[in-house]
């Protein structure tokens, strides 16, 4: 479970560009569960989700993960915890161009310390399950879009987290690779695993894979 209490966010705070992203949001994300923010852009529904995911901090309120309240908690214990408990799925992906699949799934598992045959042969048995052993050895920049989507799904496995982040995920798909993401969604809550993402895609919002969806609008919840 994740609890947010009175999370506020702002950008460029005391100056004359000050903004406020986030205004007072009091929110508890079910574990095992998938949960969709939908809102338009500005929203602020993708500050919400770094915040969830222990990318940025709230500029005040709390953040608590399961028993824990990790807001307050200096960036070293931060980063063990996106390492040990978040997968990230970015909407452009943000795979590394001139490494191949298989390197590009290994990465975020190097820091672990683990031995190198052990997480090659993780990141490959996650690019079989994902259909892609074929191309593990090609570079990402040659991937289709679908196919370099499901690097980055493979690549947010790698540590095996209990919660996945999506961030638009379908926004650059089209319907049949959509419909494509959302069956693998299925697949990974059936494992257990808690999936919350942002999206304005009624394919993703409207599908019965959806446990809970989130409005938002300027920054506050609007339903939900």
């Amino acid at each position: 479970m994740i609890e947010l209490k009175q999370i506020r966010k702002a950008f460029n705070q005391g100056r004359p560009n000050e903004y406020w992203a986030l205004n007072g949001i009091d929110l508890t994300i079910e574990a095992q569960k998938v949960t969709a923010f939908r809102g338009p852009s500005g929203s602020g529904k993708t500050t919400l989700l770094t915040i969830v995911g222990c990318l940025a901090r709230p500029t005040s309120g709390r953040v608590r993960l399961a028993e824990d309240e990790i807001s307050g908690l200096p960036e070293r214990f931060l980063t063990d915890i996106r390492r040990s408990t978040f997968g990230f799925v970015f909407q452009q992906f943000n795979l590394i161009k001139g490494l191949s699949a298989l390197e590009n799934v290994m990465l975020p598992a190097f820091p672990t310390g683990r031995p190198h045959r052990e997480l090659r042969e993780r990141s490959e048995a996650l690019l079989d399950r994902l259909k892609l052993a074929h191309r593990r050895e090609a570079r990402v920049e040659w991937l289709s879009g679908g196919e370099q989507q499901r690097v980055a799904i493979a690549r947010a496995l790698v540590n095996d987290p209990k919660v996945l982040i999506a961030d638009e995920p379908t926004a650059n798909l089209d319907t049949t690779l959509s419909r494509e993401f959302m069956g693998i969604l299925e697949g990974l809550h059936a494992e257990g695993r808690t999936v919350i993402l942002t999206s304005h895609d009624p394919l993703v919002v409207e599908s019965a894979a959806v446990h809970r969806v989130v409005s938002m609008r300027d920054g506050q919840l609007t339903e939900g």
